[in-house]
């Protein structure tokens, strides 16, 4: 019989699953133990035991969420009704790349899925399902593309954005006024010019 967790145990779960977090974004995946998160958050091994009784438990719950809470972003950014939703949708995600630890943190994701099939195969879920949200944008902005069309172009969205994160955020390389720029034009190509495939 399950029970049905307390407000309060809730509200403890975050805290663990926060310095889970905090800890994969500044030092890495191989620094994520469980006597690591039990010392960041404060509290005994035992009772981080009680939530995550093992590290692949820790490590599925935190994926869970990084992956469940950029979604709710990109199914906002792709929802937005006002008239100038394009750039809207642009200028959003290329803000994620302003946060250094957001970057640091989905390349530790990134890294995981490299190594662990469950990892990969939520994260191809989760890009699957962020491909998807562009798509149905796409085809709520421009009609006049096919469906196969509209899923090519976000799925090349997709990958632009992730790949430009390493590059924007400093991790692969440098920003420039020129290239973000250029950057800028492909995607809003992609997204607004319904005449090509």
């Amino acid at each position: 019989m399950s029970t049905k967790p307390t407000p309060k145990g809730r509200q403890r779960r975050t805290a663990l699953l926060d310095a889970a977090e905090r800890i994969l974004a500044s030092s890495g995946g191989s620094e994520l133990t469980l006597r690591a998160v039990a010392d960041e958050a404060g509290v005994r091994l035992g009772h981080l035991q009680y939530y995550f009784p093992s590290r692949s438990a820790l490590l599925s719950a935190l994926l869970d969420r990084v992956l469940a809470s950029s979604l709710e972003r990109v199914a906002l950014l792709t929802g937005r009704p006002d008239g100038n939703s394009v750039d809207a949708l642009l200028d959003g995600v290329l803000s994620d790349h302003d946060d250094p630890a957001l970057v640091r943190l989905f390349t530790e994701v990134w890294a995981m899925a490299a190594h662990d099939p469950e990892a990969a195969a939520a994260v191809r879920a989760f890009y699957d399902q962020y491909a998807t949200h562009v798509a149905g944008f796409l085809r709520d902005h421009a009609p006049v593309l096919s469906v196969d069309t509209a899923r090519r172009r976000a799925e090349v969205f997709v990958m632009l954005m992730e790949g430009a994160s390493l590059f924007r955020s400093g991790v692969a390389g440098r920003r420039s006024a020129g290239t973000d720029a250029h950057l800028r034009h492909v995607l809003l190509a992609l997204l607004t010019d319904g005449d090509r495939d």
